[in-house]
């Protein structure tokens, strides 16, 4: 195989996002569901035989070394293949939205790497390999919803209706470290349960970063109002600062701040890749 070509790679969802407590060494630990949806950046691979990484931006620049690069080399230092790859990638999730686009890409360069350079290593081995990448990739390589524990390693997966999504992403984005580090973050919610989520599965909790991110992203705060105008109730995914509610019907968005990137999506039952391994 020389080639693969229109790799997806998709974005997530948190239901909602609560913190749990704090370890001793600092990471926050988390209760949360994670689903999949539809916004997905596209990659491509050309076989190297020189054992060289380069990759293409065909959208917008990317950082000089990115997660789909750091993913490729963690793979050939995990297994000593000497072989490389060309990859091309066309961006659509935006950053630091809160939607894991970095890592799922992370997560797709590793299951399109495994495949052509013909490695056949399992699933829980590139999970294994990704979780050095980020905490989000596991999840991305278990290529099912789940419900989120410790500090996000703790998976399992769960069905979750399936669902249509409005998501308004604020001109500006937030930096994760500097949300959890903020002194006033709620770090006490108590522990839920799958039943209790199950009852009423987008409505469930809320997201403690949440009101952290509107002190340091007002773009955040001003799509929390645009929806409620619009009779939605929406809160923020992850660290953000894109913010979501489920979409009954359609929504004039012709008045949504200009700063807004608004993109309607549907859930996903399981990733497009999901017997890639």
């Amino acid at each position: 195989m020389q080639s693969l070509y229109d790799i997806a790679a998709p974005a997530k969802l948190n239901l909602f996002l609560h913190i749990t407590g704090r370890r001793p060494d600092g990471y926050h630990l988390l209760e949360s569901v994670f689903i999949l949806i539809d916004w997905c950046d596209r990659l491509h691979f050309d076989l190297r035989r020189d054992g060289l990484l380069t990759r293409e931006d065909l959208t917008w620049a990317l950082p000089t070394d990115d997660l789909t690069l750091r993913a490729g080399r963690a793979l050939q230092k995990a297994t000593g293949c000497a072989l490389g790859a060309h990859i091309g990638v066309s961006k659509s999730v935006p950053a630091q939205a809160g939607m894991g686009g970095g890592s799922s890409d992370a997560a797709s360069t590793l299951l399109a790497l495994n495949v052509l350079w013909d490695l056949q290593l399992p699933r829980a081995e590139l999970a294994r390999i990704g979780l050095a990448l980020g905490a989000d990739v596991p999840f991305f390589l278990l290529g099912k919803n789940a419900w989120v524990q410790g500090i996000g390693d703790q998976l399992t997966p769960i069905d979750v209706p399936m669902a249509r999504f409005l998501i308004a992403k604020p001109d500006s984005g937030l930096d994760t470290q500097r949300i959890f580090s903020e002194p006033d973050l709620k770090r006490n919610t108590e522990l839920a349960i799958i039943s209790g989520f199950a009852a009423d599965p987008f409505g469930f909790g809320q997201n403690d970063l949440q009101p952290v991110a509107e002190k340091h992203c007002p773009g955040v705060g001003e799509a929390l109002a645009w929806f409620s105008g619009k009779g939605l109730k929406a809160r923020m995914t992850g660290s953000g600062s894109a913010v979501f509610a489920q979409l009954p019907n359609a929504v004039d968005t012709q008045d949504a701040p200009g700063a807004m990137v608004l993109k309607a999506c549907s859930s996903l039952e399981a990733h497009p890749l999901l017997g890639w391994s």
